[in-house]
C-alpha cells in the first residue's frame, strides 16, 4: 500500500519514488497549490475506494502523514 501511494505522489509532483521521504511538505518541499493536493486526494480516494473529509485533508501536510492516514484505514 504504501508503494502504491508513493507511486501517486511521485507521479502527481512529477518526482522519482527515490526522491521522496516521510518527512517531505507537500507546499514547502514539493511547491504544491491546493489543485495539486486536491487532484493527488482524488487520485487516493479512487486508488482505495476511501472518502477523505475536508476536516482530514487539512491535517495531511506531509508524505507520512499521507502514509499514516491511508495504514489507519
Amino acid at each position: 500500500m504504501k508503494e502504491k501511494v508513493l507511486e501517486l505522489i511521485a507521479e502527481q509532483f512529477d518526482k522519482d519514488i527515490d526522491e521522496l521521504n516521510e518527512e517531505m511538505s507537500f507546499i514547502d518541499d514539493l511547491n504544491a497549490d491546493s489543485v495539486d493536493i486536491v487532484e493527488l486526494v482524488m487520485s487516493i480516494e479512487d486508488e482505495f475506494s476511501v472518502e477523505i473529509e475536508d476536516e482530514e485533508l487539512e491535517n495531511l501536510k506531509t508524505i507520512g502523514d499521507v502514509l499514516e492516514f491511508i495504514e489507519e484505514l
